[in-house]
């Protein structure tokens, strides 16, 4: 007679170290006494770094693609998504303000670059030319045609994601449009999403090879002693983000009845990746698998978490009013509350007409400094060197953000699952059917965690 496994058996946990998250943690240590250590070696390292980059980015067109038009033609109900989209841009608008009212407050408070006394004239405004140059080549009318992709296939070509975005939202509402004889065509692409979600997680393994490379050039390159003379910038700015998290988004966590502490946990693998990588890109698939799985419908996820890499950046928005008050401060420039606001108004269009650019966070700086002449531009001369160290926190606080504007819009929506959420967050998330392969392996943690 064959034994049949009791219900209340206790669930057998892996080892520690065969948990990603340990292992990104173990390889991004390791980068770092590389990178100190053997600063040549370290910097040699790059390509490991760059290299994972190169391969979750080429998940991340297809990935977007079917979970959106999945979502969209399964609601049938086209009003709906109109809605989602105005609910979180609505969000993105609030919360995004609210990032750079933050920074700004606080730099006023703690004025980093106080004592400073810089000479503006000893500024290397060679050092910043190809960023100014990228920001005045940014502009809104550029930004929104360029949503729009020469072809049908040149989005994924590219791998613009809002292009992609574009392209999936229209092919999701005509699937929507044709009704029952497009299920064909849906139920194959349910059949991809397995597939490209299995993909994901084979990707994925190679998560602490990439962070191992791309920490040892961070640290080789730069070194550790370089943020010295800058430390009340970063500092100032960690704790800043740090506020901004626990604060403000924690409270918007209670109000739609989750722990902004308990979502934190439950994305510690993908953060570890983010904080490795400087880039939140590279747990970009992880978070739409793991948001649908803590109880949020598709379709909300498809939309916010796209968009949110785009148009809900709060630490960048943090970072922006920062580090252009920074400057003033070291230049010895006194901004009146006036000039203030106007950079604040200013860094609100910017930051959006900067979207998907690579290094947007100092772009979307130098074109919110290239319009506000108070502050110059080649200031921005004395915080390049720093800039990947800050970089990790723009995109760590961006991608909490994104996860946080997910969960509330679903509610909004009320399209969440409040105890796929509350199991999430304890520590119990429940495989979703479509997506990631419920039928993964017990080394597929980064996709389907059990821990």
């Amino acid at each position: 007679m064959i034994p049949v496994p009791s219900e209340t058996a206790p669930v057998v946990r892996r080892p520690f170290y065969r948990h990603l998250y340990f292992q990104v943690l173990i390889a991004i240590a390791l980068g770092a006494l590389i990178g100190h250590f053997w600063p040549t070696f370290g910097e040699s390292l790059k390509p490991l770094g760059d290299g994972f980059i190169k391969l979750v980015k080429m998940v991340i067109a297809p990935v977007i693609f079917l979970t959106i038009v999945t979502g969209i033609a399964g609601m049938r109900d086209l009003g709906s998504v109109g809605r989602v989209a105005a609910k979180a841009f609505a969000y993105f608008l609030v919360f995004s303000t609210l990032a750079l009212i933050v920074g700004l407050i606080i730099a006023n408070i703690v004025r980093p670059g106080h004592g400073l006394n810089i000479d503006p004239a000893t500024l290397n405004a060679g050092a910043v030319e190809q960023y100014a140059a990228a920001a005045h080549e940014s502009t809104i009318v550029g930004f929104l045609i360029g949503v729009i992709p020469d072809t049908l296939v040149s989005a994924f070509a590219t791998g613009n994601i809002l292009q992609v975005l574009f392209v999936s939202i229209l092919f999701g509402v005509s699937l929507a449009l044709i009704g029952e004889r497009a299920q064909p065509v849906l139920d194959l692409f349910e059949t991809l999403s397995v597939a490209v979600f299995k993909l994901v997680a084979i990707v994925m393994k190679a998560a602490p090879i990439g962070a191992f490379g791309a920490f040892a050039f961070t640290i080789g390159a730069y070194g550790i002693a370089s943020i010295a003379n800058l430390a009340a910038l970063i500092v100032t700015f960690y704790v800043t983000a740090i506020i901004f998290v626990v604060g403000v988004l924690g409270l918007v966590g209670i109000a739609n009845g989750f722990s902004i502490l308990k979502l934190i946990r439950y994305l510690k693998e993908e953060l570890l990746l983010v904080l490795g990588t400087s880039s939140s890109e590279a747990a970009l698939p992880s978070l739409i698998s793991k948001m649908e799985r803590a109880g949020a419908a598709k379709s909300v996820v498809g939309l916010v978490v796209p968009t949110g890499y785009s148009f809900n950046l709060d630490g960048t928005n943090i970072y922006m009013t920062m580090a252009a008050l920074f400057i003033a401060q070291a230049l010895n420039i006194d901004l009146t509350i006036w000039q203030q606001i106007t950079l604040l108004l200013v860094a609100m269009l910017s930051s959006k007409g900067a979207a998907g650019i690579t290094g947007a966070g100092f772009i979307t700086l130098a074109a919110t400094l290239s319009v506000v002449p108070d502050v110059p531009v080649a200031g921005m001369a004395l915080i390049l060197g720093i800039d990947r160290f800050m970089s990790e926190c723009r995109a760590l606080t961006n991608f909490i953000g994104n996860a946080v504007a997910t969960i509330v819009v679903a509610r909004w929506e009320k399209a969440l699952d409040r105890d796929a959420l509350a199991a999430a967050l304890n520590g119990h998330p429940q495989p979703i059917a479509v997506g990631p392969d419920p039928a993964a392996g017990p080394g597929d943690d980064l996709v389907l965690a059990k821990d």
